[in-house]
């Protein structure tokens, strides 16, 4: 269960990166009160996985889930940079985070 709580953390993450864009500096009412429920929401479920899994490992993961799920959101929502290598690095972050689950005790 602490690893579904980590990843609804990260998918949080992202969820609360994305939805910073559209406050525009904290001016616009609605997406700022949508993005701070989402930030409350992410640390909530984050708190909740830090039960089992070390704080470094949760750390990195939910970090490495919300970097990589915003930047493939900017490539396809708003026609962020797409190109090999942008790829390639995204992917060494996924990698690290399987590698980061898979030596994990928990």
């Amino acid at each position: 269960m602490a690893w579904i709580n980590l990843l609804m953390a990260g998918f949080l993450e992202v969820g609360w990166a994305v939805s910073l864009k559209f406050t525009d500096g904290w001016t616009r009412v609605i997406p700022s009160i949508l993005t701070a429920l989402l930030m409350a929401a992410s640390f909530y479920f984050l708190a909740l996985a830090l039960r089992a899994i070390p704080i470094g490992t949760a750390y990195a993961v939910w970090t490495g889930i919300g970097a990589l799920g915003t930047a493939v959101i900017g490539m396809l929502l708003f026609q962020e940079p797409c190109n090999a290598a942008r790829i390639a690095f995204l992917g060494l972050i996924l990698i690290g985070i399987a590698g980061l689950k898979a030596t994990s005790p928990h």
